[in-house]
């Protein structure tokens, strides 16, 4: 006798469906696990070259710039050192003096004028303008204006002379009055006697500088 098919049912073929499905998918999801695990393991062996390759740049940078701040704080104390030696070998400049206004001198030597009687008349002209003090000594009635005088004058035309100066400018900045050689003499007396007679002389000296503004 033939063998009869067994009877089969919608419910079995369901279950048989659904657990085919089921299989299928775990496959899937095996399938997939194994693709990301191999995914993952390429990009790391990508990204640690990246990583050392960053990290040999980061070193050679930092040991750059060492040697460059090395070098550059050497060279700042070479400069430092070259400028402390030169300063040290160099010697300081003198300040510059401030201009001193010229000096024009003159000199009388051997004026038969005592030098007490003198001394009187350059008092009053010392510090004087030329101008006043020549006005002075020409009409002063002492004997030691006339030789005074004459000084002060030849002073002016040094100045003008020798140092282009001009000479009704100027101001008799000191005058001084030395004694020099005394002549002695004798003048006979009643009686057969003498008595001395001293003939005094003096050096003269005049000083003119110009006059400020």
């Amino acid at each position: 006798m033939a063998d009869e098919k067994k009877p089969t049912t919608k419910k079995a073929d369901a279950a048989k469906a659904a657990g085919d499905k089921a299989e299928a998918k775990k496959a899937a999801k095996k399938d997939d696990a194994k693709a990301t695990k191999a995914t993952k393991k390429a990009g790391s062996a990508k990204k640690e070259p990246k990583a050392k390759k960053e990290a040999k740049g980061k070193d050679s940078k930092t040991k750059e710039s060492k040697k460059t701040g090395a070098k550059g704080r050497s060279k700042k104390a070479d400069a430092k050192d070259s400028k402390d030696a030169k300063a040290k070998k160099e010697p300081k400049k003198p300040a510059k003096a401030p201009a001193v206004p010229p000096v024009v001198k003159a000199s009388a030597r051997y004026v038969r004028v005592a030098p007490r009687k003198a001394r009187l008349i350059a008092d009053q002209v010392r510090g004087m303008h030329i101008e006043s003090a020549r006005a002075l000594l020409q009409f002063s009635p002492r004997g030691a204006a006339h030789p005074i005088h004459k000084l002060i004058n030849s002073a002016a035309a040094n100045a003008e002379n020798n140092h282009d100066l001009i000479g009704d400018e100027m101001r008799i900045a000191s005058i001084t009055v030395d004694e020099g050689p005394t002549l002695r003499r004798f003048r006979p007396r009643a009686m057969g006697r003498a008595t001395p007679i001293n003939k005094r002389t003096s050096h003269i000296r005049v000083a003119l500088t110009p006059v400020e503004d």
